[in-house]
C-alpha cells in the first residue's frame, strides 16, 4: 500500500510517451497504453488485497506553509478507494485492449490513446487523494480529460457541441463543489478528511452550516454524475468513440460524484435535511431518466439515460444511509454497464450503425456479443442470480429501512421501466429480421470480445460477494466497525426482494410481449407521435429550456455587458484620452523652440507677479 502512489502514474507516464512519439508509434501506441493500464490494474490488485489484511495507509507531506496554514499532499489506501483502484484500473485496462480492434484504422489512434491515459490518471489520481483539496484538482483535471474524449471527432459539429457542453455543465456544478469546500476550510480550519470528519463529530460545526455545505457538495456530485437537473450533457456525450462511453459511463467519470458523497458520507450523514436532499434528488433522476430511456432509439443514448438513471439509484442509497449498498451499487454498475457499452460497440462496429430501428436479427450473426449483451441486460433488469439482483434489492431495503417509502415506490417503478426499456433494446436489435441494410456483418475481433468475457463473468459473480452465503464480506468490510457508515449488509423484510423480482420480470415479458412476440402493437405509448411519447423522445424539453431561459438570458446579459464596455465604460476612457491628448497638442504648441519666445515668456510672467506682490504688499510673503 505505500507504493499505491504509483499506480495514476503508470497511465501519466503512457500519456507523456504518447504525447513524445506517438506519432511514430502509430497504431502500436496501443501496446503502450495497455502495458501501463496493465501496470496500474496489476498493482491495484495487490493493493487490493492488502488491503484486506491490513489497516488504512496515509502518508502525506506539508505542499504549502504559510503562517499557521499547512495544505498537504499525499495520498490515502482505506476501504473504499482501494476498491474504486480496482474498479477504475480494471475497467480502464479493458477499455483500452477493446480500443485496439474498435479504433483500428483511426489516423488519431496515438492521440486517441494519450486522452485515454490522461483521463485514467487523473481518475486514479481522485480516488486515492487524502483531502478535499488534491481531490478538486483531480476532479477538475478529469473534466478536461472528458473534454478531450467527448470531444475526440473535432470535425464533427455535434462531438464539438457535446465536449463544450460537458466541460460547461459539469463547471456549473463544480462552482457548488467549490464554495462548499471553503466553507468547511472556514469552519474546520482543514481540507483533510479525517479532521473535518472529527470536527462534524465535536460539533464545531453548526447544522446550518453542515447542511449547507453537503448540499453545495453534493452539487459537484449532481454536476460530474449527471443527476437532474445538470444531467443533459451526459447523453450528448454519447458522440465520443464508444470506448471512451464505456470508460466515462461505467466506473469512472459518472462514478466521481458517487464516489465523493460516499467519501464524505460522515459530512452528509450529520445532517438529515442533506441526506433527504441526496435521496429525493437521487430517486426522481432513476425515474425521470428511466421514462425517457423507454423510446430513444439510438442505441448508446438508450444506454446513456440508462446509466443517469442507475446514478440516480445509487444517490437513492447514500441518501437513505445506505452507504454498503451505494458503493455496492457502484460496483456491480460498473461490470455490467461496461459490458453493455463495449457489446454496442460490437454491434455498431459489425452494422455501421447506432439507431436500433435499423437493427435486428444480430443473434445469429454476432454469435457472442449477443449472449453478452443479454447477461448485461439481465444483471442490469435485476433478475435473480446476476450481480445486479443483490445490488439493487440492497438499494430498495435501504430505501424502505430509512423511512422513504415514496421514494422506495418510485424505485421500484424504475426498475419496472429498466426492465422494460433495456429488453426493448435488445428485442429490437437481437431478435426478428434485420430491417437495415446490414451487409457481411461479422463478429468482432477477439481483442475487442475478449474484454467483454470479463466483464460478462463479473456481471454474473460480482454480486455474490456481499450475500449471505459468503458472509456478507463486502459490506462488512466496506463499514469496518466504523459507525458513521452504518451497518454491513442488512437483510429486509423478504417481500422486498419478491417484489421487485416480480415487477423486472413483469418489464420483460412486457417487452417481449411487444417487441419480442409482438402481440401487442409498438404504439402503446399513447400512439408513435402521440403526445406523451413526443415529450419523451425530446427529454422533456429540458434542453429547450434551458435554451430559452438560461441561454438567451446569459446572451442578453452578456449583449448588455458588451454594450456598457462599448459605450460607456470605452466611451469614458476615450473621452478621458482625448482631453489628455488635446491639453497635450495645445502645450506642445507652445514649445516653438524659439529662445526670444521662451525670455519674453518669462519676462512677462515676472513683471506680472512682481505686480501682485506691490498690490497686495508683500502680504502673500
Amino acid at each position: 500500500m505505500e507504493n499505491a502512489w504509483l499506480i495514476p502514474l503508470f497511465p501519466l507516464l503512457s500519456f507523456l510517451i504518447l504525447l513524445l512519439i506517438g506519432k511514430r508509434l502509430k497504431e502500436a501506441s496501443a501496446y503502450v497504453g495497455i502495458l501501463f493500464t496493465l501496470a496500474s490494474l496489476v498493482f491495484s490488485i495487490l493493493v487490493l488485497f492488502e488491503r484486506f489484511s491490513e489497516p488504512t495507509f496515509l502518508k502525506k507531506f506539508d505542499w504549502l506553509t504559510i503562517g499557521d496554514l499547512h495544505l498537504t499532499a499525499g495520498f490515502e489506501v482505506n476501504q473504499l478507494n482501494a476498491l474504486m483502484l480496482f474498479i477504475v484500473s480494471l475497467v480502464s485496462f479493458l477499455v483500452h485492449t477493446y480500443s485496439k480492434g474498435y479504433m483500428h484504422g483511426d489516423e488519431r489512434m496515438p492521440v486517441f490513446y494519450a486522452y485515454l491515459g490522461l483521463f485514467t490518471f487523473a481518475m486514479l489520481g481522485l480516488v486515492i487523494s487524502p483531502n478535499l483539496l488534491q481531490t478538486y484538482i483531480f476532479w477538475e483535471l478529469v473534466g478536461v480529460g472528458s473534454f478531450l474524449l467527448i470531444g475526440f471527432y473535432f470535425y464533427k459539429e455535434e462531438a464539438k457541441a457535446a465536449a463544450k457542453k460537458a466541460f460547461i455543465m459539469t463547471r456549473i456544478g463544480d462552482v457548488g463543489l467549490l464554495i462548499g469546500m471553503i466553507l468547511l476550510f472556514w469552519q474546520t480550519k482543514s481540507f483533510e478528511y479525517s479532521e473535518i470528519f472529527q470536527a462534524v463529530e465535536a460539533g464545531a460545526v453548526s447544522n446550518t452550516m453542515l447542511t449547507l455545505t453537503a448540499i453545495l457538495i453534493f452539487i459537484g456530485a449532481i454536476g460530474k454524475s449527471g443527476q437532474f437537473p445538470l444531467h443533459t450533457w451526459l447523453p450528448d456525450a454519447m458522440e465520443g468513440p464508444t470506448p471512451v462511453s464505456a470508460l466515462i459511463h461505467a466506473a469512472t467519470m459518472v462514478a466521481a460524484g458517487v464516489y465523493l458523497v460516499a467519501a464524505l458520507f460522515p459530512l452528509f450523514s450529520a445532517s438529515p435535511t442533506a441526506m433527504l436532499t441526496v435521496a429525493t434528488v437521487g430517486a426522481f433522476t432513476a425515474i425521470f431518466a428511466a421514462s425517457i430511456g423507454l423510446v430513444q432509439t439510438d442505441i448508446k443514448r438508450v444506454l446513456a439515460y440508462s446509466t443517469v438513471s442507475q446514478l440516480g439509484y445509487m444517490m437513492l442509497a447514500l441518501g437513505s444511509a445506505g452507504y454498503v449498498a451505494g458503493v455496492f451499487h457502484l460496483m456491480t454498475h460498473a461490470f455490467f454497464k461496461a459490458l453493455l457499452f463495449l457489446a454496442a460497440g460490437s454491434v455498431i462496429h459489425a452494422v455501421h450503425t447506432q439507431n436500433i430501428e435499423e437493427m435486428g436479427g444480430l443473434w445469429k450473426k454476432l454469435k457472442l456479443t449477443g449472449p453478452l449483451f443479454l447477461i448485461g441486460t439481465l444483471a442490469i433488469s435485476g433478475v435473480p442470480g446476476l450481480s445486479g439482483f443483490f445490488s439493487k434489492d440492497e438499494i430498495l431495503v435501504a430505501a424502505w429501512e430509512g423511512g422513504h417509502p415514496v421514494l422506495f415506490l418510485l424505485a421500484l417503478i424504475a426498475a419496472f421501466m429498466t426492465a422494460f426499456y433495456m429488453f426493448r433494446l435488445f428485442f429490437m436489435v437481437f431478435t426478428g429480421e434485420s430491417r437495415g441494410q446490414q451487409k457481411n456483418v461479422h463478429e468482432s475481433p477477439s481483442v475487442m470480445t475478449m474484454p467483454m468475457v470479463v466483464l460478462g463473468v463479473l456481471a454474473v459473480i460480482a454480486g455474490y460477494v456481499n450475500t449471505p452465503w459468503f458472509g456478507s464480506f463486502l459490506g462488512d468490510w466496506l463499514v469496518d466497525g466504523n459507525e458513521a457508515l452504518g451497518h454491513g449488509h442488512i437483510e429486509g423484510p423478504i417481500w422486498i426482494m419478491i417484489a421487485a423480482t416480480v415487477i423486472s420480470l413483469a418489464g420483460i415479458y412486457l417487452a417481449w410481449l411487444i417487441y419480442g412476440k409482438r402481440s401487442i402493437a409498438r404504439d402503446w405509448l399513447s400512439g408513435q407521435g402521440g403526445m406523451l411519447y413526443t415529450v419523451l423522445y425530446n427529454k422533456y424539453y429540458i434542453d429547450e429550456f434551458y435554451q430559452k431561459t438560461v441561454i438567451a438570458f446569459t446572451n442578453v446579459f452578456s449583449y448588455l455587458l458588451r454594450f456598457i464596455d462599448t459605450f460607456i465604460v470605452e466611451g469614458i476612457v476615450k473621452g478621458v484620452a482625448g482631453i489628455v491628448q488635446g491639453l497635450g497638442a495645445t502645450g506642445s504648441k507652445m514649445q516653438t523652440g524659439r529662445t526670444q519666445t521662451y525670455g519674453t515668456v518669462a519676462f512677462v510672467s515676472l513683471a506680472v507677479l512682481a505686480v501682485i506682490f506691490a498690490l497686495t504688499g508683500g502680504y502673500l510673503r
